[in-house]
């Protein structure tokens, strides 16, 4: 049976070594590696010797990797877009029932019945815009549709999400946020995306509206979210990520009672590795039969 040498870095983390000699793979010091599995960050990324065909990181966002001037293309790299799709999307599902139910509204005011109960709203009947809709919305979609959601699914493309009613392009988005009763955004940080949730779009969103962002923080501009949520143009933000992070302690969004702020928790790091594993196996196994491999990073898009 055929082996490939694989450096685990900055540590050998059990899982990891598990999922990669299940999948063939011999752990070796990276001198000796053709394959880097890097779970550290993009500060104490080391030097790679020429001998490393492909590097596997373990977030799904990676623009600090691109930033930092890591990424390259001389070798394949891999995110792990999509890897961590069921633990963010259940945290998404509960940011944005927890918005609509008001529940952090009640662990504050304990029993402000005539103030809660006419803010309360349902999540059945509603539409959500899922944008960014890859392995998130696919799973996030079904949990929709069983709290008795519809579901509009946002990608560049426009290729089918499983789940959804309808699938719209990125470059549609203008069309979007009129139609929808709230969002999630589930796109990657570039360029393209940045401050996407800007005056514009939250003038055009209803006033009942909840933004839920579990992506990365630069895609909302925090200044117009801030108004948008002061003058009641939107009913609330729910929000697993910020720019930066964490918020300054006199940040006005902390001030407002209408915001959640989870402190990066959707895939809470308790698990992060066990999720990485099966994923990470699977690709060795690709690589070693010489299949396309999953989540490759496209450079020209820096995700």
């Amino acid at each position: 049976m055929n082996t490939v040498p694989v450096a685990i870095e900055p540590n050998r983390d059990e899982h990891l070594v598990a999922a990669v000699e299940s999948a063939g793979g011999k752990v070796v010091g990276l001198d000796e590696a053709r394959v880097l599995v890097w779970i550290g960050l993009p500060a104490e990324f080391p030097e790679l010797p020429d001998a490393v065909e492909w590097v596997a990181l373990k977030s799904a966002g990676i623009e600090d990797f691109f930033t930092a001037g890591i990424v390259d293309d001389r070798r394949i790299w891999t995110n792990a877009s999509g890897f961590y799709a069921e633990n963010v999307a259940e945290h998404a599902l509960a940011l944005l029932l927890a918005g609509l139910r008001q529940i952090n509204t009640a662990v504050v005011r304990h029993w402000d019945k005539e103030r809660i109960d006419t803010s309360v709203r349902s999540l059945h009947g509603s539409t959500v815009a899922i944008i960014g809709a890859g392995g998130i919305g696919a799973s996030l979609g079904p949990r929709l549709k069983a709290c008795g959601a519809r579901v509009v699914a946002v990608n560049r493309s426009g290729r089918e999400v499983p789940g959804a009613d309808e699938v719209r392009r990125s470059s549609e988005l203008d069309s979007v946020w009129a139609s929808a009763d709230h969002v999630v955004l589930a796109a990657p940080a570039t360029a393209e995306t940045r401050h996407m949730i800007n005056a514009e779009s939250l003038a055009a969103l209803p006033s009942h509206a909840w933004i839920v962002n579990i992506a990365r923080g630069p895609l909302v501009d925090e200044e117009a979210l801030y108004k948008a949520l002061v003058d009641g143009e939107i009913a609330g933000a729910a929000l697993d990520v910020t720019d930066p992070e964490p918020p300054a302690d006199d940040h006005p969004l902390w001030s407002l009672p209408n915001v959640i702020i989870t402190p990066h928790v959707a895939n809470p790091a308790s698990g992060l590795t066990r999720e990485f594993a099966p994923w990470l196996g699977e690709n060795l196994r690709r690589f070693l039969a010489g299949d396309e491999l999953l989540s490759v990073v496209t450079p020209e898009r820096d995700y």
